[in-house]
């Protein structure tokens, strides 16, 4: 379950990385004509990756608790 965790960390921040480099870049103007259908832009691509992403984690995490796969280990309470 750990590295499951750590390889969606880093694709979490991988994807937040890559829209950070789109977003510096900036949009590409295209000298198309204007009647081709409009394309996604890549850094709105790469952060609903992020968010879709970061959602399954927490929904893969929240039913590992559940089923008993995973379990807290917390700071003890009488310290």
């Amino acid at each position: 379950m750990t590295y499951l965790v750590l390889i969606a960390f880093i694709a979490i921040v991988g994807s937040l990385g890559a829209a950070l480099v789109y977003m510096m870049r900036g949009a590409s103007t295209s000298d198309s004509p204007s009647d081709q259908p409009h394309k996604p832009n890549p850094m709105s691509k790469a952060l609903a990756f992020r968010v879709g992403f970061s959602i399954l984690l927490f929904v893969v995490v929240l039913v590992s608790y559940w089923a008993g796969w995973i379990q807290p280990t917390g700071l003890p309470v009488n310290r």
